[in-house]
């Protein structure tokens, strides 16, 4: 008989690990294009408005496959599909950095939004099979602040690797660790009941507190064929418009910072560029901390006896409505200043981030891949932002940019307070 350790492991952190990794080659592939932008657009003879359609082209795919790739997750589970996205959408990362011309760079784009498409239906699913209730919140930010403390590292780092080797080193170095990663994924990542390091006690941990072990590819209720009802299902609930409905504001800021905003510092605030790569940092650090912060004061007011509704909806709202300050950079001229508004902005964008919780708290249980899928199609629709940033600064003003930016954040709060609602799983019944 086997003897069961007298502690639970704690495999679920490693695999934490694993997806945090994931998401700073994820975000490092889809956000190299902002560093490099001003370089290409000399390069490739780009105008604004061009620039903003290569910013923006990436999401056309990304928010078109979502629900498709919600639907792969439910299907086949993490460790074969997250294996298949990395290499392919680093394999298009490398070939941008081949480009001559505004098409070709336009069609690549287009590939790495589909294949990234997939990517955060899948963190999600791993963080509700890996993960009890109470400790969702602070996984979800702690994973998805890979995208902000691994910019505000990286940023510098690309801006000054671009300046010795050039744009298109920087694609092909990029692209190629995320294949390497890629491979490095299939062999390390397993679901809880096939994971051989995890023992009962841990698996008995996830799964009192809420924790869906047995979601993965391996369960049969997962691979139950999709039905167009079950689409009709997660789109005919207020509640889950109201986190649709947020996660189109939450991601309008954060397309600003991962788009326009560089360019936003040294064409239209004057910063030279490698100055600007070191400022920009600031705002990712800031963003970082807002994440973590929200995710674990989230858990804690859980934990304390919090109602669910509050302790997942008041950072939210309050991310959202710190994410309006971007507007006050309108108004200041000093460099300092500028980097304080867009700090204070983007710590509310990070503070705001924990949305995914509300994906396994409110989706039904056997739909959180589909579910998963639409908010992030919903949430990806903010591919229009770096499209009407360039239609709206081609006369060289950003103010009324930034103005539209802090009226969705405006916009996403007030859907959090009004259309959500009770946090609790939408129950239904599936027909066979």
């Amino acid at each position: 008989m086997k003897t069961i350790p007298a502690k639970p492991t704690k495999i679920r952190f490693r695999i934490l690990a694993l997806v945090f990794i994931s998401v700073v080659i994820n975000y490092m592939d889809r956000s190299n294009i902002s560093v490099a932008a001003s370089a290409i657009t000399e390069d490739l003879h780009l105008t604004s408005v061009q620039l903003g359609l290569i910013f923006s082209v990436f999401g056309w795919t990304y928010a078109a496959l979502q629900i498709p790739g919600g639907i792969l997750v439910d299907r086949f589970g993490p460790r074969v599909l997250y294996t298949f996205t990395l290499i392919t959408w680093s394999l298009a990362t490398v070939l941008q950095g081949l480009v001559k011309g505004f098409a070709a760079l336009f069609g690549l784009r287009l590939l790495l939004g589909a294949f990234e498409a997939p990517a955060y239906p899948t963190n999600n699913r791993i963080v509700t099979n890996w993960f009890p209730d109470n400790e969702r919140a602070s996984a979800i930010a702690v994973y998805t602040s890979g995208q902000f403390l691994g910019l505000a590292f990286l940023t510098p780092a690309l801006v000054s690797f671009q300046y010795y080797a050039g744009w298109q080193g920087l694609f092909i170095t990029t692209g190629l660790i995320g294949i390497v990663w890629g491979i490095a994924w299939y062999f390390l990542y397993r679901d809880p009941s096939a994971h051989r390091s995890v023992n009962e006690m841990e698996l008995a941990h996830i799964e009192k507190g809420g924790g869906k072990i047995n979601t993965g590819a391996v369960d049969s209720n997962a691979k139950q064929s999709f039905q167009w009802s079950d689409l009709k299902e997660v789109l005919s609930h207020k509640k889950l418009w109201g986190i649709y409905i947020g996660q189109f504001a939450v991601n309008s800021t954060l397309w600003f910072f991962l788009t326009w905003f560089p360019t936003y510092l040294v064409k239209y605030r004057g910063l030279d560029f490698i100055k600007s790569g070191f400022l920009a940092s600031v705002p990712f650090l800031a963003a970082f901390a807002g994440l973590l912060l929200s995710g674990f004061l989230s858990d804690g007011l859980l934990k304390r006896g919090v109602s669910i509704g509050i302790a997942r909806k008041l950072p939210v709202i309050i991310g959202l409505i710190l994410s309006m300050s971007i507007v006050g950079a309108n108004y200041v001229d000093s460099p300092m200043l500028i980097i304080l508004f867009m700090s204070i902005a983007f710590f509310g964008n990070g503070f705001a981030s924990i949305t995914w919780v509300f994906v396994s708290a409110l989706a039904p249980k056997h739909l959180i891949g589909l579910t998963g899928g639409v908010f992030n199609f919903m949430g990806g629709l903010a591919l229009v932002i770096p499209i009407l940033i360039g239609l709206l600064v081609h006369d060289g003003n950003f103010t009324p940019a930034l103005i539209l930016i802090g009226s969705i954040a405006f916009i996403g709060a007030c859907s959090y307070i009004f259309l959500v609602g009770k946090v609790e799983n939408i129950e239904i019944t599936r027909t066979s």
